[in-house]
């Protein structure tokens, strides 16, 4: 990949600077900002500008109108003693609130179990990224980032290409380059192994051959997150 690009050089910049890199791109960036002084200006670009958004607000004095409506809410204070009930309607709400407590826990642990597997970003010849690519076990979600148009009689298909093998179909790229890929299970088993994915132009249904037929126009390597 060439990491002179300008556009290229900001966008990595950019997810390294928000978080969003995933960890083995994120190790290949930091070698690179190593050996890269303008790289390193480019992110304390990004940076700073993060950084003034984290800015404390002045303080300012509250006026006695508003201190005057919240006493008036909160006084006189009348201590009101709750009556005393049955030890039985007590073990019930002890059984209730361990209840919500575990569907939190369980909630929290789902949401952080389906997480993206794998990302790519698949660029142009000229290195502009393009789609932005992330798996989730059965399905793929594509977020389109800067996409050429295409005609009405061609679509765009996604083919995974496996070191040494030949590409396998993902499907058809979403219109408009944003949606959902759901993939079989032999394909979930080929994201599994180190890939590169791309995308070619093909008539519209997709490649009649079982294989690329028109220009590739995007590609980029499939990563773990």
């Amino acid at each position: 990949m060439n990491y002179q690009t300008t556009a290229l050089r900001r966008a990595l910049a950019a997810d390294y600077a928000i978080g969003l890199m995933p960890a083995t791109a994120r190790r290949r960036f930091d070698a690179l900002l190593l050996e890269d002084a303008a790289l390193r200006v480019e992110l304390g670009h990004w940076q700073d500008a993060l950084a003034s958004l984290t800015g404390a607000l002045p303080e300012r004095p509250v006026p006695e109108h508003v201190w005057a409506g919240i006493k008036a809410r909160i006084e006189p204070q009348v201590l009101q003693m709750p009556a005393k009930k049955p030890f039985w309607m007590s073990v019930r709400v002890l059984v209730a609130a361990c209840a919500v407590g575990m569907t939190l826990l369980v909630g929290v642990l789902y949401q952080r179990d389906i997480g993206p597997e794998y990302s790519a970003t698949l660029a142009s010849a000229n290195q502009q990224p393009a789609l932005q690519i992330q798996a989730f076990g059965d399905h793929l979600q594509v977020e389109a980032l800067s996409l050429a148009a295409v005609e009405p009689t061609r679509v765009l298909e996604l083919w995974a290409i496996p070191a040494g093998g030949k590409p396998v179909s993902l499907g058809l790229v979403p219109v408009a380059g944003k949606g959902r890929i759901q993939l079989s299970k032999e394909q979930q088993a080929l994201l599994a192994a180190p890939l590169t994915l791309a995308v070619s132009l093909e008539p519209k249904g997709g490649s009649p051959t079982g294989q690329p037929t028109g220009p590739v126009l995007y590609q980029g390597a499939l990563a773990t997150r």
